[in-house]
């Protein structure tokens, strides 16, 4: 059967695990009470994190809080990640900013939580439930002052794809681990020539026009030689160590690897197309959007960790979950509270806001994608999961002199000046 069928049966499961309406959680369940509250409006701005970025699905995930607590209503835009930093930041300029914002740590804690532009929602971790989320997620939202930002809700290990038909055809199957889904960098190195032998030019694109989807190029350079984006105790970037910087060398004298001026976006499209043999920004959620939305994908997707020199691979990790803007308005924050409480705090509730991430929980609970074979394979890549670095002082500034990095290296050719420039701007 092929994976299309698959993840095609997977996302009607979803669809109808969210579609459907639960009890919720009781207003006598959640804390502080709002009886008393007056009607109140807010907004929920929402990248998107699997479906999370769909207004159907939103809409539906806040149907059953609406009847729990009609006197607050939740207006809901999605952004995406071309044009929703950009968004966000209009909006606060003009004293407008959205009451919650669904995202991950690099922009609610790194971005605007450092700024000063958030509520600290440390009470929320403060219930049982908050207390039974993983260690290493609870850091991840934790600012340096000691406030948390965030509250989540769902969490992933990013990873890369090939197209098993090409690889197949071109002989290329035999460089990867099918059962682990890893590959040496040696091994790597060998399908793409194999994929060059076999006559298509196109292996891979380092795509770095914009920040969006960075965490898969990231990810491929720091793995091929063991290098690091930022020290162990997230205080200094390292991009410019000698193992990112054979990395860097080795990618651009790969002739079918090219540094391209395109998005993650577009990256995936060329990918859907069969032009390029592998993509670089992948992860179930993605699979899912394109097998089912795209009729010009044709082939089967394999998904694979990147390359690594002794073939352990260490993943980025994403997490995502609520913040909170401080508008001085606390009817409107405390509102904002008790939708996340209303998300998290339940069973029913957080499962369906889960399941509308296509992402897994932050927190044991029972195994929510049972017989579901697509999200199985993919759970093989939380194994891998490294360090949650995103949380580096000065992570916005890195996240832009990454990609503009890239590009000069695709226009130059200079890796030793590039990462050298990089260094000076980021370690200040």
């Amino acid at each position: 059967m092929k994976r299309s069928i698959l993840v095609f049966a997977a996302v009607l499961a979803l669809a109808g695990a969210v579609a459907c309406t639960s009890r919720g959680t009781t207003k006598e369940q959640m804390q502080p009470q709002t009886e008393d509250m007056q009607e109140t409006e807010i907004s929920l701005w929402t990248f998107p994190v699997g479906n999370w970025g769909n207004p159907t699905t939103v809409s539906g995930l806040l149907t059953s809080f609406h009847k729990e607590y009609p006197q607050i209503r939740v207006n809901v835009e999605c952004v995406d990640y071309d044009s929703g930093d950009q968004k966000i930041r209009e909006a606060i300029a003009n004293g407008n900013a959205p009451d919650i914002v669904f995202e991950g740590p690099e922009r609610i804690v790194a971005d605007w939580g450092d700024q000063g532009l958030l509520v600290d929602l440390s009470d929320l971790w403060e219930s049982d439930t908050a207390g039974g989320i993983y260690e290493n997620i609870r850091k991840a939202c934790q600012h340096q002052n000691g406030a948390y930002y965030e509250f989540p809700v769902c969490m992933t290990a990013h990873c890369m794809a090939i197209n098993y038909d090409l690889f197949r055809s071109a002989g290329a199957l035999a460089y990867i681990d099918e059962e682990t889904h890893t590959w040496t960098t040696q091994d790597f190195i060998k399908a793409v020539h194999a994929l060059e032998d076999y006559g298509h030019e196109q292996a891979g694109m380092i795509y770095c026009k914009n920040q969006s989807g960075d965490q898969g190029t990231r990810a491929l350079v720091t793995n091929l030689y063991g290098g690091t984006f930022t020290d162990q105790a997230h205080s200094t970037y390292t991009v410019d160590s000698r193992e990112n910087k054979k990395a860097l060398k080795l990618l651009l004298d790969l002739k079918s690897i090219s540094f391209e001026e395109q998005t993650a976006a577009e990256e995936i499209a060329r990918f859907c197309r069969g032009e390029l043999a592998m993509a670089f920004c992948w992860n179930a959620s993605i699979e899912i959007a394109q097998i089912v939305n795209n009729p010009e994908l044709d082939f089967d997707v394999f998904p694979m960790a990147f390359p690594a020199a002794d073939a352990q691979p260490s993943l980025q990790g994403g997490i995502w979950g609520f913040g909170i803007f401080d508008n001085k308005d606390e009817q409107r924050i405390e509102a904002a509270k008790t939708l996340i409480r209303y998300m998290t705090e339940n069973d029913s509730s957080y499962k369906r806001a889960v399941l509308a991430s296509t992402f897994w929980p932050v927190r044991e609970m029972e195994e929510i994608y049972e017989n579901d074979q697509v999200m199985t394979e993919y759970s093989i890549f939380m194994q891998y999961m490294g360090d949650y670095y995103q949380v580096t002082p000065g992570w916005a500034k890195a996240r832009e002199a990454w990609w503009k990095m890239l590009q000069q290296i695709g226009n130059t050719g200079a890796v030793d000046e590039a990462v050298q420039q990089f260094a000076k701007l980021v370690n200040v």
